[in-house]
């Protein structure tokens, strides 16, 4: 929790963008931008995707104000295991991910990517399944949708992708009443995700227990890692805590939520650090073993410098960052 509330001028005076390619095209983007605050008890990440509006992105600037000047719960473990993360990419980029992916022996692999097909799917996820067999038993993999089937189209292609020994399927359809539909037709077990962070009150989701089997949780959307956590204890599901395309420093309170929470029965998605180039720490939070080590690393000032987003991005981020605190702020 904060224990003091920055005003505009502060949080500006304390920020810092930065824009850093990615290894592959990732949510329709090639290249990240994110806005780092420097604060009292650290640094902070506050990086909403562009098409955000400003009271969206309120609950990403509380959590990256609860970094830079409150702190977070103490961890209950030191590692946490995480999944390797495969883009919507051909069978051989999706072996190569996984294989790259620093040990990790569970693999999320995207589906549903429009302008793909289910064949597309197919051979991507069947080819993540024989790299994972091939390191031995016991390798899971899930898939993720981003909500952009029908019931009609997830039913048939979680049907086809049972073959490969779905772990399950995070948010197949867009809202949770299509995907209550969903879970009474299908084996595979269901995940929400966008249907609990993008609720108006995440911590009374109506319908969540009937829609999925467990629950996806990212520090930034809901507000922070207090946040997470109670959103966690509300929902009475397994959770898996996820990363919203985090340099390090993001990435670091997605690490103090999954190690404060107190039962972690899956792999973490915190391990899409890969997918960024270069990073703004010298020691980057990527998995070594399939596990990332509790840490917080600092940026360094060189890297700052060196991945400072140009003058005209710098004002955009700023004019947003106003925005965003004003609908935090409001009553």
């Amino acid at each position: 929790m904060p224990v003091a509330s920055p005003g505009l001028a502060e949080l500006l005076a304390a920020s810092r963008v930065v824009r850093i390619p990615l290894t592959t095209r990732f949510r329709g983007i090639d290249v990240r931008e994110v806005m780092l605050l420097d604060g009292p008890t650290g640094w902070g990440e506050w990086g909403p995707f562009v098409e955000y509006g400003p009271a969206e992105s309120a609950r990403w600037l509380a959590a990256a104000v609860e970094a830079a000047w409150g702190s977070w719960p103490a961890p209950l473990r030191d590692r946490i295991p995480v999944n390797a993360i495969v883009p919507a990419v051909g069978p051989a980029e999706a072996a190569e991910a996984v294989r790259r992916s620093g040990g990790c022996r569970t693999a999320k692999v995207k589906v549903a990517e429009p302008g793909q097909t289910l064949d597309d799917d197919i051979a991507r996820v069947s080819a993540v399944r024989a790299v994972l067999d091939e390191a031995g038993p016991g390798g899971r993999l899930r898939v993720d949708a981003n909500g952009a089937w029908s019931v009609a189209a997830a039913a048939t292609a979680l049907h086809e992708l049972a073959a490969f020994s779905l772990e399950y399927a995070e948010q197949p359809c867009a809202t949770l009443a299509e995907q209550a539909e969903l879970r009474r037709l299908v084996d595979v077990p269901l995940a929400a995700d966008e249907g609990v962070r993008k609720a108006a009150d995440p911590t009374h989701v109506l319908g969540l227990r009937e829609a999925a089997d467990l629950v996806v949780l990212k520090v930034a959307p809901l507000g922070g890692v207090a946040a997470g956590l109670r959103v966690a204890q509300a929902c009475g599901l397994p959770a898996v805590v996820s990363s919203a395309l985090d340099t390090s420093v993001g990435l670091a309170a997605g690490v103090a939520l999954a190690a404060a929470l107190p039962a972690l029965p899956y792999a973490c998605g915190l391990g899409s650090g890969r997918l960024l180039s270069t990073d703004v720490v010298s020691v980057r939070l990527l998995p070594r073993d399939g596990e990332l080590v509790v840490a917080r690393p600092d940026p360094e000032p060189a890297l700052l410098d060196e991945l400072a987003a140009p003058a005209d991005r710098v004002a955009w981020w700023r004019s947003r960052l106003a925005a965003a605190y004003e609908s935090m702020v409001a009553p």
